[in-house]
């Protein structure tokens, strides 16, 4: 093993309601989504109308700004429903499923024995470029372009993160597939960040032709960024791609059968859930029919991710296209009376308001419930000195948000603003006591620097 990077910075929160590590059987679900809202940048153009047939890899819209990038169905079926939002903008495309249709063949390929162009051609038609995402900005890379690095992260740290090692169990054939499609992307390395604490199969451990690099810590120790600034810090001009385990195995399978078939294995966890499990689904899938098997009763929100950046989708939404899990939390709707003078000793709290505070440095593996409430109401940002105990980058968060705030481009790229997405500055939102959107300032901001580049 070489050296272990060790994340010295951070915050484990231990909520109640982690999957078990059992794998459900698999549900008939009908309806399955592609939701342009996933891609951050987006503007789609239509490419199917409601009712036309569709298969597996049938694109259903591309990207107006670069038509080469298109995005596929995750299924064969009709299309049922085409959702739009505000100014009409394409919010999801609904496909009703059917067994009958066959899958669009792109041919399998061994990728170490393809050009970059032939590997780059391949995923684009097969709607499997998206799976690429790029720092700074977090958007679908350009395909003329080339990275100077690409990063898989193998774990994650956040609450109630699904175990990745179980994730790809029995794929290790596509997963190695998968990363030598990626090192024919760069000229640079391909780094796969794992943990030494996990409990890793061959799938991890027997990868070929990547660099390993080992990182402990608290989270965001698995947040892709971390593992970004200590291995390729970003520079202006620069960019690096990264990609999730899972994607990387569909990336794989791409090559191996020539079929685009995103399946995945995804981790139905919360204090919501009766008997959290792993989950067998087609990305995309349709939470309802899960919800209805297996969520308690009462008022929940339904979030697409972890509790800290995922999206709150609704009991009637549909999976993210990059997400691993789904998050089941009540609704903090319960207010409590003069709450604030309890000594709250089943309160998670970081800056030691209350009790529990000072028991959790002494009771690590403790797990709190959580709800969505605030504790509060929003006011003027205040310097506690506690976000820098959570923010592991060389950075001043505060003086990075600030600069955010007032719009002042200059000071946002002195301060390292090409470094950081919005699930960076997750911890930092969830322990301040100003309650600041910060995650919404930071994706604001990056947008206002995308537009003037």
């Amino acid at each position: 093993m070489s050296e272990v990077i060790k994340i010295r910075k951070g915050l484990d929160i231990n909520l109640v309601g982690e999957a078990d590590k059992v794998i459900a059987s698999w549900l008939d679900i009908e309806r399955y989504a592609l939701k342009p809202t996933d891609f951050v940048g987006l503007t789609p153009r239509l490419l199917v109308a409601g009712g036309d047939t569709v298969r597996a890899g049938t694109p259903l819209f591309c990207d107006k700004a670069d038509e080469r990038i298109l995005f596929t169905s995750p299924v064969s079926g009709t299309v049922e429903t085409i959702a739009r939002g505000e100014r009409r903008a394409v919010t999801h495309v609904v496909v009703k499923r059917h067994d009958a249709g066959i899958p669009v063949d792109f041919g399998a390929a061994d990728p170490l024995r393809l050009s970059r162009q032939q590997v780059a051609d391949k995923l684009l038609a097969a709607g499997a470029w998206p799976y690429l995402r790029q720092r700074p900005f977090g958007i679908v890379p350009n395909p003329g372009q080339e990275p100077k690095a690409i990063v898989v992260s193998g774990f994650d740290t956040a609450p109630l993160a699904p175990d990745y090692d179980l994730l790809l169990h029995g794929r290790g054939k596509d997963f190695q597939a998968g990363l030598d499609a990626l090192t024919r992307l760069t000229s640079g390395p391909t780094y796969l960040c794992l943990n030494p604490t996990m409990n890793l199969s061959g799938v991890f451990r027997n990868s070929k032709r990547v660099e390993i690099k080992w990182f402990t810590g608290k989270h965001p120790a698995g947040n892709v960024g971390t593992q970004i600034n200590r291995l390729c810090p970003i520079n202006k001009g620069e960019t690096v791609w990264f990609v999730g385990p899972q994607d990387v195995a569909t990336i794989g399978n791409l090559f191996n059968t020539g079929h685009y078939n995103p399946q995945k294995l995804i981790a139905f966890a919360g204090q919501g859930v009766d008997s959290p499990c792993y989950l067998h689904v087609v990305s995309g899938v349709s939470i309802e029919p899960l919800a209805a098997e297996k969520v308690k009763a009462g008022n929940m929100r339904y979030i697409s991710g972890n509790v800290l950046t995922g999206s709150n989708i609704g009991r009637d939404g549909y999976l993210g296209f990059y997400d691993n899990m789904v998050s089941v939390i009540p609704e903090g709707d319960n207010y409590e009376f003069m709450g604030w003078l309890a000594p709250g000793l089943k309160k998670l709290s970081f800056s030691h308001t209350f009790l529990s505070g000072i028991l959790n440095s002494l009771n690590v593996k403790k797990k709190y419930s959580a709800n969505t409430n605030l504790h509060g109401g929003r006011r003027a940002l205040v310097q506690t000195g506690k976000m820098e105990q959570v923010f592991p980058f060389d950075i001043y968060p505060l003086q990075l948000l600030k600069a955010c705030i007032i719009g002042d481009i200059e000071q946002m790229e002195a301060l390292g603003i090409y470094e950081v997405e919005p699930e960076d500055f997750a911890l930092c939102e969830f322990i301040d006591v100003s309650k600041t959107d910060m995650q919404q300032i930071i994706r604001q901001s990056l947008e206002t620097l995308r537009n003037e580049c």
